[in-house]
């Protein structure tokens, strides 16, 4: 492929056209930000523009949830790093997409990942095309947009949100997502340390930092117990290498 054009029609269009089976899940889940949105006292401008300049939909819930009329910026700058820690090793995968590109061409496609778009295009078998990475943003942040614009005009129509128990959809979208991301006993015992610690928090701490606190015990836990750690794996094979030798 020409690396003359950064971002190419074709390429753009086949980025947007892969993650449209997305649709459905990324307009509901952008309805219910903007439901929440009006819970919280936001202006449809101000949720645009946060959707347009953060594009984070993890992260978009948790600003939302602590907006305050005096917000507490130090724990949602906190708050949304902690989450969006995982784009670190996601910018660090598209190294291949972005090699040997101008600084432009790296922002403006970096912006625009998502989860869904960046597992689409590592499914590629030539993933060093921009243009497709860049067309799934453009496709799941139009659909985004369009969720929250139909959410936040829902949400302004309902006088008291807690009777349909809307208020509890902040809960119940990371409950779900959670589910979905279990991988087995192995994640029993930072889950356990993550509510643990934020039962913990909740009691102790002011705010919102219990979030906090049950993000950190589950992560210390997790690198605790993470099977790499141990040693037991390399005696096995030493053993055998000593038993090979005598042979």
């Amino acid at each position: 492929m020409s690396r003359d054009s950064h971002f190419q029609a074709d390429a753009i269009l086949r980025g947007a056209m892969a993650c449209l089976p997305l649709l459905p899940s990324t307009i509901i889940f952008g309805a219910v930000l903007g439901v929440l949105a009006t819970q919280r006292g936001l202006t449809l401008g101000e949720l645009l523009l946060m959707s347009l300049t953060v594009f984070a939909g993890s992260a978009q819930f948790v600003s939302v949830d602590l907006w305050r009329e005096t917000i507490p910026t130090a724990t949602i700058i906190i708050a949304t790093a902690v989450i969006n820690l995982r784009y670190v090793l996601i910018g660090a995968s598209l190294r291949p997409v972005f090699r040997g590109r101008p600084l432009w061409v790296k922002i403006a496609g970096i912006h625009l990942v998502a989860d869904e778009n960046w597992a689409v295009t590592m499914s590629q078998p030539d993933i060093a095309n921009p243009g497709f990475l860049l067309g799934g943003g453009l496709f799941l942040g139009v659909v985004w947009a369009t969720g929250n614009i139909a959410g936040y005009i829902l949400g302004g129509g309902i006088p008291d949100p807690q009777i349909y128990a809307l208020d509890f959809a902040f809960t119940a979208i990371f409950a779900a997502l959670t589910v979905g991301m279990w991988k087995g006993r192995i994640d029993l015992l930072p889950w356990v340390a993550a509510a643990i610690g934020s039962i913990i928090g909740h009691y102790l701490l002011p705010g919102k930092w219990s979030v906090l606190a049950g993000a950190a015990s589950g992560v210390l836990v997790s690198a605790l117990t993470w099977p790499g750690n141990t040693t037991a794996p390399d005696a096995k094979p030493a053993r055998q290498g000593a038993q090979n030798d005598r042979i």
